[in-house]
């Protein structure tokens, strides 16, 4: 870093902290406008938010480590989740919108009734916006605590406290702000981000240790530049590709898109992308914003950091094991000048705050509105709350600073995200279609992967070498178990009150098919089954547009003329049936 770099570095975070400061006014007026920015957001600023918010510091070095180990089909392990993302695009994206509440949590109450409601949202208030959001920013800061080593030699004692200094300033623009700022500040972290991983793309590429795509293409193994894994046997010996048993494959493709519960991949929506679409405008734009967020997410993003990754196999060919993530860092390192360098660095701590930020305002909306309004200390004026608010933003800030001490794997902390949230993801989904479903079914969907994750790993501490259950296999157990156990809860207790039920179904006018016994509804209209059919066909042709465009991409850049061809016409055909299908879904809704 040179003294140019330190100054765009330092104009960097000046900028974040003048947006910050901004909105500071308008996020003191009350809760809803701190935590949804008044339900005012565009859809292009609320969809780019959820964006910015998915592009942390840790992204573009797990990009470089997937492909370093199992090629370019190593990114699905994260590219399944575009199933699920398109289902809340087109089924829930409206109706969360439609439902007027702050959080998806208080949501529980305006489903369900009683004291078990009362009980899911205070426990999951806590579970999520303290527990879990606290283990999600603090791998986050391991991340950034990496960088700062590989990238500024920082001895690995001290990094803490430069982490401490990143945390404080979101943690002040974030309690200031509100949503307003942190989707702002959002949009400028993540042109900043972008633009600086394109250019790092281009130069490594074009530099003479490459020699631009065609001889990088010619440099590599054809496994690495494979865009779909294999799926074969661990006794067939394939390595350099995403090499998957047919187990593993059902599991990733087949199971955990819609079972797992995950940050910003919920089944039926949920998190920050749920306060996303509740801070739009109307149902159209949180609709438009939840389709961008899946388009950008999926088929834009990844592939600068692709190409840096696979450029680093040639660049660094020495690195091994955990190490190759560190390719990318010594890419910025050793083939950037100066002031791009600091571009790069502004870049990455971009990515860093633009998630912390969200994840404090998010992780504090839970405890503020679930929690602390509707237990502990109601009836309060606006005022009150917001300044609580804006305490707890800091309170939730050190309590991340303080796992990250005792944090040693990023990968281990996914894994425990991935393998506790197993098998609640279908109630959050049926939730909408099927009246029966009650408190009790989603309490015990939430504890039961618990339960079970924790005995699997007492059954591998006591098991023979190879017979362990591990990640993915382990979701078949978790995913089984938590569905059995919540479907027999559901039948064994009693429903919802009547009252709530009409209520909830009144206003939000879910498909009513599930919803008969409640609604009193004989013969469902052609209206409403066309409604429906157009959404699944949405939904299909949605996800097929998605991976052609993400597969038209790696024609052009790594692929063949056929490649092109192929997954132009593909797309363009499936993009013009989801077009029309959204169309008339939204017509047939009238």
């Amino acid at each position: 870093m040179e003294l140019l770099d330190w100054i765009l570095l330092g104009t960097y975070f000046a900028v974040s902290l003048g947006l910050g400061l901004w909105f500071a006014r308008r996020a003191g007026a009350d809760i809803r406008e701190f935590f949804l920015g008044g339900s005012n957001l565009p859809w292009w600023l609320a969809g780019v938010s959820m964006v910015a918010t998915t592009f942390a510091a840790d992204t573009p070095l797990a990009v470089t480590e997937l492909v370093a180990r199992d090629g370019i089909a190593g990114n699905w392990l994260w590219w399944n989740m575009a199933l699920g993302g398109m289902l809340t695009a087109i089924f829930f994206s409206r109706l969360w919108r439609r439902s007027g509440v702050l959080t998806d949590l208080e949501f529980i109450e305006l489903r369900y009734s009683g004291k078990p409601a009362a009980f899911l949202r205070g426990f999951r208030s806590v579970y999520l916006g303290l527990f879990m959001n606290v283990i999600i920013m603090g791998w986050v800061n391991v991340a950034l605590g990496a960088i700062l080593v590989g990238l500024f030699g920082i001895p690995e004692d001290q990094v803490i406290w430069y982490i401490v200094g990143a945390l404080f300033i979101t943690a002040v623009y974030t309690s200031l702000s509100g949503l307003w700022g942190v989707a702002v500040t959002d949009t400028f972290q993540f042109t900043i981000a972008m633009i600086g991983c394109i250019v790092l793309a281009v130069l490594v590429v074009q530099s003479d240790a490459v020699g631009g795509l065609g001889t990088l293409k010619n440099s590599l193994p054809e496994a690495s530049l494979r865009i779909f894994p294999v799926i074969t046997s661990a006794r067939d010996g394939v390595s350099g590709v995403l090499a998957l048993s047919a187990g593993s494959f059902i599991a990733y493709i087949g199971i955990q898109w819609w079972a797992s519960w995950y940050p910003g991949n919920e089944p039926g929506g949920g998190g920050y992308v749920a306060q996303r679409m509740l801070s739009t405008k109307d149902e159209r734009q949180s609709l438009f914003a939840t389709l961008f967020f899946q388009i950008a997410h999926y088929c834009i993003r990844p592939w600068p950091w692709i190409i840096v990754a696979l450029a680093s196999l040639i660049l660094y060919p020495t690195l091994t094991g955990d190490e190759v993530k560190l390719g990318y860092i010594y890419a910025i390192r050793d083939y950037l000048p100066a002031g791009l360098r600091g571009v790069l660095v502004a870049a990455f701590f971009a990515a860093y705050m633009s998630t912390i930020g969200t994840h404090l305002n998010w992780g504090t909306s839970y405890l503020v509105n679930d929690l602390w309004k509707r237990f502990i200390v109601k009836g309060r004026d606006e005022k009150y709350y917001v300044l609580i608010s804006r305490l707890l933003t800091v309170v939730v800030m050190l309590l991340s600073a303080g796992v990250t001490l005792i944090m040693d794997s990023i990968a281990d902390a996914w894994l425990f995200l991935i393998e506790c949230g197993a098998g609640l993801g279908l109630v959050l989904i049926l939730r909408w279609f099927w009246w029966r479903i009650n408190a009790w079914s989603e309490i015990a969907a939430t504890a039961a992967p618990i339960v079970t994750y924790a005995a699997i790993s007492l059954y591998n501490l006591q098991a023979a070498p190879g017979a362990e259950i591990v990640f993915p296999n382990s979701l078949f157990v978790i995913v089984s178990v938590t569905t059995v156990i919540w479907i027999v809860v559901t039948f064994i207790t009693k429903p919802d009150s009547q009252d709530t039920l009409k209520t909830f179904y009144n206003a939000l006018r879910p498909f009513p098919l599930g919803w008969k016994p409640v609604a009193n509804i004989g013969r469902l209209s052609i209206q409403t089954v066309r409604e429906m059919m157009y959404k699944i066909f949405a939904w299909v042709f949605g996800i097929v547009t998605i991976y052609s465009v993400l597969f038209l991409t790696h024609g052009v850049l790594l692929g063949t003329t056929s490649d092109i061809w192929i997954w132009l016409v593909t797309g363009t055909c499936s993009a013009l049936i989801f077009l029309f299908s959204i169309q008339k879904s939204a017509l047939a809704s009238l």
